[in-house]
């Protein structure tokens, strides 16, 4: 990977563990204080106010993300864009708002609460991420988000002290969303220029973010879904309250491995308006590896911490968590691989359809599945359902690629890391049920896995962390001389 690509990897990595670990770090607190069941009903009330977020975004910041990557050294035609994007969003976020108004009248036990949650759907009609994404300018997305987020932690651990505070907490989290994104305007003119006798036309962005919407939607279905059918098949917010804890601490660790595709998609999408489909190839192959050296072991590390991560940072009233974190943690390598075919080689290269069909494939099995499984298994259903849809996602999409990417020289080269991994997993699983639960033998425990997976992939010589280390002892090398 060129230089830019990995710094902005590690800025896009730091910006989306951001996103998702700063609100962890308030996790242990709000567990204790909110219990499973507040934290179940903020939970199911943010899965419906999802949906009309999506509604009203309805695409735009993988579209977006795309078409200003297509033309990053033409500041005229990418502010131009913005301004359509923009002005299309308004739009279709105002008829989103008018729809949730409406259909949050039926919820009478939650009506307070969706009152609080319009500011979510009305907050993304700011969020210009996709302009600054698209010009792979990380670094200004985690500069300027980075103080909004440390503020609503703050407030948090000031104002919410009791269950009867989930509307409090609900508006501070609404608002770090909303103020956040308006953080990114700040910096705006210096990427933009004045656009004098241009003609803005909206119009014909609206189909090719519709075929966008459509996977996100059927996304949707297997990532937000199962939180609405928990409560509608059993109307027990309790279970949804470990399936939501479980599910945070396996996205946490799975940002590590997704972050990559967000840095790709605008760099082969610059590669792809130039045609050269070699370089890409290129790139996928090597992202394939990356994903697979670093996912494999993070899925068996998660697996393996669970029994002593979940007592004391959840608290022990989430016990019932361990199994459901255990359960999810394939999602880590499933998504993994199908970020890289999908979002770094099928939507850069324009195959839309067939990112589509995976996403629609998913969710229908994903849906099937929720409507078999949690009657009986609860939340451990809807895990399982999740596993099954990602695996399928991910499966369907390798056979979609199986003309342009070699799948049998991919997994001759990276089927190591699952031995290793497995390997390693023994080891950290029984340090976890064998040592007390604690912060510090917890990372102990992650030291040794660590240790463990790579000390043996040296002595295997793989030619990956060999060429990492090759480069490290480059650099060093012109440093000292």
């Amino acid at each position: 990977m060129k230089k830019s690509v990995k710094m902005n990897y590690i800025f896009n990595l730091g910006y989306q563990l951001l996103l998702i670990a700063l609100p962890l770090i308030t996790t242990p607190y709000i567990s204790r204080v909110l219990g499973a069941k507040a934290i179940g009903t903020y939970s199911f009330t943010q899965s419906i106010v999802t949906y009309f977020t999506l509604l009203g975004c309805i695409g735009l910041g993988l579209y977006g993300q795309r078409e200003i990557a297509y033309h990053q050294n033409d500041a005229l035609q990418r502010t131009k864009i913005l301004y359509e994007l923009i002005l299309l969003k308004v739009i279709s976020i105002a008829l989103s708002l008018g729809i949730y108004f409406i259909v949050f009248q039926t919820f009478d036990e939650y009506r307070s609460l969706f009152y609080i949650q319009m500011i979510d759907i009305f907050a993304n009609v700011f969020d210009i991420n996709y302009f600054y994404q698209g010009l792979e300018n990380f670094k200004k997305i985690i500069a300027r988000n980075i103080t909004v987020r440390f503020i609503s932690i703050i407030c948090v651990f000031a104002f919410i002290k009791s269950p009867q505070d989930l509307p409090l907490y609900i508006l501070i989290q609404s608002l770090s969303l909303l103020f956040g994104n308006l953080s990114m305007w700040i910096a705006l003119p210096n990427y933009i220029v004045k656009l004098d006798h241009v003609k803005l036309e909206i119009g014909k962005h609206v189909k090719p973010t519709l075929i966008l919407f459509f996977p996100q939607i059927a996304v949707s279905i297997y990532t937000v879904l199962d939180r609405t059918m928990i409560e509608v098949l059993t109307g027990n917010t309790e279970e949804i309250g470990y399936y939501e804890q479980a599910q945070k601490i396996v996205k946490l660790a799975l940002t590590i491995v997704t972050s990559l595709g967000t840095v790709m998609l605008p760099r082969i999408s610059n590669l792809f308006a130039d045609h050269d489909m070699h370089k890409i190839k290129e790139y996928i192959y090597q992202s394939l590896h990356f994903v697979m050296m670093i996912a494999v072991p993070i899925m068996f590390g998660i697996m393996g911490i669970a029994p002593n991560l979940v007592p004391w940072f959840l608290s022990e009233k989430f016990m019932a968590s361990i199994p459901l974190v255990m359960m999810t943690a394939p999602i880590i390598v499933f998504i993994g691989i199908s970020n890289v075919i999908g979002i770094q080689f099928l939507l850069p290269t324009r195959r839309q359809k067939a990112y589509t069909l995976s996403t629609i494939m998913g969710s229908i099995v994903n849906l099937i599945c929720n409507l078999l499984l949690i009657p009986g298994l609860l939340s451990m259903g809807a895990t399982i359902a999740s596993v099954i849809a990602e695996a399928s996602v991910t499966a369907f999409q390798l056979y979609c690629v199986r003309e342009d990417i070699d799948i049998k020289k991919v997994w001759k080269e990276n089927r190591h890391y699952l031995l290793v991994g497995a390997c390693m997993f023994g080891v950290v699983y029984a340090l976890s049920v064998f040592l007390t639960p604690s912060i510090m033998h917890t990372l102990f425990i992650i030291s040794v896995g660590v240790v463990i997976y790579f000390v043996i992939l040296f002595i295997l010589k793989d030619k990956y962390i060999y060429t990492i280390m090759q480069t490290v002892k480059d650099k060093l090398r012109v440093k000292s001389s």
